[in-house]
């Protein structure tokens, strides 16, 4: 009797426990998750529009908690970004694993259009572009019987070819699929075959409010592939969902655990403020109930909460980002930069990042000197001491909050050989340059950054001590809704200069970055 209760007691350990599951779970600007299971491991990747490294790699062994292992696209030759913005670059990817290879395929919009890459590890190396005839965007791959197929959206219509995974090569002519319930823009597809249907998941609506899942399926793959009379099958655009501080929900990706369970990992983005986000779309998690032959059943059919109550996976923590920097080793996979940045701009010199100027500004967005990492919760907290002695008239180095190229605002130190002034700027569309600044002594200053998710707050400190508020400014002002862009706030440092043949550079040291 003993012996029955322990076992029955592992068995509840194994298949999970009712647990607060907390949306996001991968927050901040982590948009398009695509997810694959390989034995125990999760592996999750997310589209990173016009920063470099691109494609960020996450591995979880829950769902819930995941850490950040790299980026897909790691080398200038896999991503090449000239003059890309948040409208540009890599969008949705999609990973997937097949007999001992990793496989991602995404879309570089404005240089090159889809491909994909393979790895045998997905902390890499991966492998050089192959690039793929069949265009739209949000590729995906489906594995069967020796064959590869490819699904993307070319002229609004999810098409479906057969490719070489060796060499990209199209196999067989593009084939219309499905072109969604009516909602526009249908996205994202991924095809999964369960209990003899291929089932066609796709986003439609826009990757705003009205964004949703809906989901077709056919007993053969070729189709003709018939819409569940229950789509969408998750939105939050609804009755139910419309009060909740999560919207936007859509473009997901099914997994099934090794208990047999089953669960979408999607997008969506919170509001603060108002009706106004920020942070960008994020990645967030919700069971789904998938019995055989029916059709499959997100969360019960109820919008997606921060809170929801629901059977976990067992908790397996994972190791977190570091908060402080000292700089006395090469940056992390968390750092990413504006398009392909230029390597003799950035320098770990001395337990300090060296950054040297560019006469490209954060605005021009002409590879500008500038790294940073993405605000992951609506409370931030980014410090670093600025050391400008290296300066001119003109040119200027500090801390940015960054949505887009017209959409940032920064405080920093303008340099000069006479006197410095510690500046808050900003370009917010059409309102922009120099809206509050005081002059200091000496060409240093602590610089700082704060937010509670309803505002910014902009302030200096000559002593790293006792710190002035320079300006604040409310967080619906760097918005999507206000200044546009498909990503999210990325908070980091820069330098620029205002003559190319000066010698600019800029020693932060000591930073801090802690987002709550």
């Amino acid at each position: 009797m003993k012996r029955a209760f322990l076992i029955m007691a592992m068995m509840v350990l194994t298949i999970g426990s009712w647990a607060q599951l907390r949306n996001p779970v991968i927050p901040g600007y982590h948009p398009d998750p695509s997810v694959c299971r390989v034995g125990d491991d999760f592996y999750l990747v997310n589209s990173s529009f016009q920063y470099f490294p691109g494609v960020p790699v996450y591995h979880s062994k829950d769902l819930v908690n995941w850490e950040l292992i790299g980026n897909v696209l790691d080398r200038e030759s896999q991503l090449p970004l000239k003059g890309a913005t948040s409208w540009l670059g890599i969008f949705a990817p999609t990973i997937r694993y097949h007999e001992g290879t990793y496989y991602m395929i995404t879309t570089n919009v404005g240089n090159g259009g889809n491909f994909m890459v393979t790895a045998k590890d997905p902390r890499g190396p991966w492998s050089e572009p192959m690039w793929l005839e069949q265009q739209g965007i949000d590729p995906s791959l489906w594995f069967e019987n020796g064959k590869c197929y490819m699904v993307s959206n070319p002229d609004n219509t999810i098409m479906l070819c057969e490719i070489d995974v060796k060499t990209g090569k199209q196999l067989t002519p593009s084939k219309a699929l499905w072109r969604g319930t009516g909602g526009r823009y249908p996205e994202g597809p991924h095809l999964y075959k369960k209990d003899g249907w291929y089932y066609l998941l796709i986003s439609e609506g826009g990757t705003e409010l009205a964004h949703k899942l809906t989901i077709a399926r056919s007993r053969n793959i070729y189709g003709p592939y018939v819409g569940n009379p229950k789509n969408p099958i998750l939105t939050n655009c609804n009755m139910l969902g419309q009060s909740m501080q999560i919207q936007g929900t859509g473009h997901g990706d099914f997994v099934q655990a090794k208990d047999g369970s089953w669960w979408v990992t999607f997008l969506a983005y919170r509001n603060f403020g108002g009706s106004y986000h920020h942070l960008g779309r994020e990645t967030y998690l919700a069971p789904v109930e998938w019995k055989k032959g029916q059709w499959p059943v997100v969360n019960g059919g109820n919008p997606i909460d921060t809170l929801m109550k629901v059977k976990t996976l067992p908790e397996v923590k994972m190791p977190q980002l570091p908060t402080e920097y000292t700089f006395d080793k090469p940056l992390g996979p968390e750092w990413v930069y504006i398009q392909n940045p230029d390597s003799a701009k950035y320098e770990i010199y001395s337990n300090r990042l060296r950054l040297y100027g560019s006469t490209s500004s954060l605005t021009k967005n002409d590879r500008p000197t500038f790294v940073g990492r993405r605000q992951e919760r609506q409370n931030l907290l980014m410090e670093t001491f600025v050391d400008f002695r290296e300066s001119y008239s003109g040119d200027e180095a500090g801390l940015t909050v960054y949505q887009i190229n017209d959409g940032h605002a920064e405080i920093c130190l303008q340099g000069s050989r006479e006197k410095t002034k510690v500046c808050f700027k900003a370009a917010l569309k059409d309102l922009s340059g120099t809206f509050a600044y005081e002059e200091i002594d000496g060409y240093e200053a602590w610089l700082r950054v704060r937010s509670d998710g309803n505002q910014y707050f902009y302030e200096y400190s000559t002593d790293g001590k006792k710190y002035k508020t320079l300006v604040k400014i409310s967080c619906t002002l760097l918005s999507t809704e206000t200044v546009g862009g498909f990503t999210g706030v990325v908070a980091g440092m820069y330098c620029t200069k205002k003559v190319e043949e000066e010698l600019t550079y800029a020693n932060f040291s000591a930073f801090r970055f802690e987002s709550e």
